[in-house]
């Protein structure tokens, strides 16, 4: 239904625009929970590019309201509904993350409508037109995936289509069935590989293996590898992959490729600063476990490190060296002097005391592990991110 103007106090609108960027991330971050791209952030961090879409929603609907009649721009709704449709998302989904986003947008502007002074016969009005505007927003992003795939509904379509089921976990039949329609054999194992986010490498798609599936598109292009062990000798892949800001995600069997790519974004959202060289998440998996629950670290390190609380700074990094070397050696002071690069008898007295301060938990397997597991997690969080 056309949306009316409201009787709101001025002070609605006013401060619903000073809070529109702020909005319009919380909305996206909802909708992204339930429509995250397949190179892009992890579920409910930023998108760029769908955070814009949202912002001019907004901005659009307090122009309705106010008795304003802007010209609205459905183009960002359509290709929203586009892109997850290229992706392989179904309409129920792109539908649900519309319903989701619009009950975020309630929230916030009900707040607004609280602090401002607005009645119950105009907050129940704004209600109504807030989810009149969800409907109209919906209709719009699923014409837009039911629009046809840039290249129609043929192979580079099919492709697309299979790329985002492989980045969603779909189930094994459906990807056997996508596979059919793409012409693409599936393969034992695969790898997600991302690219630095911004860049436009579409153009570099016909240099590419015919058997890699890719989304070169900004603002989150990526590739799937499969059996990357081949794969990533080609000259035309390592070009790309070679590129600043790549992450190549753990190698998995292809029905895991999900997991792959979720444990690429992890990595990249830890890395500070350029990195020369590709970010290889397979070297990386011991930090993946502790990244996983970083609660859970904290609280075992807090009751397997208790001892160290009443050293000074400089002891408790001292104790704490030498007590992850005992873990990682056979705990001889030969050994945990080579380790820490000191001389044996330094070794010893280090080791006499870690004694005093461990030595029960030194002797059992589960506290060993614990001990291990907290002494990781406290260097990685002295150190920072990667």
């Amino acid at each position: 239904m056309p949306i009316s103007r409201l009787d709101l106090p001025p002070a609605f609108e006013a401060e619903a625009r000073k809070g529109l960027a702020a909005m319009a991330a919380e909305v996206s971050a909802e909708m992204a929970l339930r429509l995250p791209a397949p190179g892009g952030p992890p579920a409910g961090r930023p998108d760029p590019a769908l955070r814009s879409a949202v912002e001019s929603a907004l901005a659009h609907f307090l122009d309705l309201v106010a008795g304003r009649r802007t010209a609205a721009r459905p183009e960002d709704c359509a290709a929203f509904g586009h892109r997850h449709a290229a992706a392989g998302r179904s309409p129920d989904a792109v539908q649900a993350a519309c319903r989701a986003g619009g009950r975020a947008a309630w929230r916030r502007l009900a707040a607004v409508a609280r602090r401002t002074g607005v009645g119950p016969d105009a907050t129940a009005a704004l209600a109504e037109a807030v989810f009149a505007h969800v409907d109209e927003v919906t209709a719009t992003a699923l014409q837009g995936h039911r629009r046809p795939a840039e290249a129609g509904d043929g192979l580079a379509g099919h492709r697309r289509r299979l790329l985002g089921l492989l980045a969603a976990g779909a189930p094994g039949p459906r990807l056997v069935a996508a596979a059919e329609l793409a012409q693409w054999r599936l393969p034992a194992t695969v790898a997600f590989a991302l690219l630095a986010p911004g860049e436009d490498l579409a153009g570099t798609r016909l240099g590419l293996p015919a058997d890699v599936l890719c989304d070169l598109r900004p603002p989150y292009p990526c590739l799937l590898l499969p059996d990357p062990a081949e794969v990533r000798d080609d000259g035309r892949v390592r070009r790309l992959l070679d590129r600043p800001g790549a992450v190549i995600g753990p190698v998995v069997p292809v029905g895991s490729a999900a997991d792959s790519l979720r444990w690429a974004r992890t990595v990249r959202d830890r890395l500070t600063g350029p990195q020369g060289q590709p970010v290889e998440c397979d070297a990386r998996l011991p930090d993946l476990l502790l990244w996983a629950d970083e609660p859970l670290v904290h609280l075992v390190a807090g009751r397997r490190l208790a001892p160290l609380e009443a050293l000074t700074a400089k002891q408790a990094a001292r104790v704490a060296s030498t007590l992850l070397a005992t873990l990682q050696t056979r705990g001889g002071a030969p050994d945990v002097a080579a380790r820490l690069g000191i001389h044996p008898q330094t070794a010893r007295k280090r080791l006499r005391r870690v004694h005093e301060l461990f030595g029960p938990a030194l002797h059992d397997p589960d506290a060993r592990f614990e001990l291990e597991v907290a002494l990781r997690g406290r260097l990685r969080a002295a150190d920072g991110p990667a």
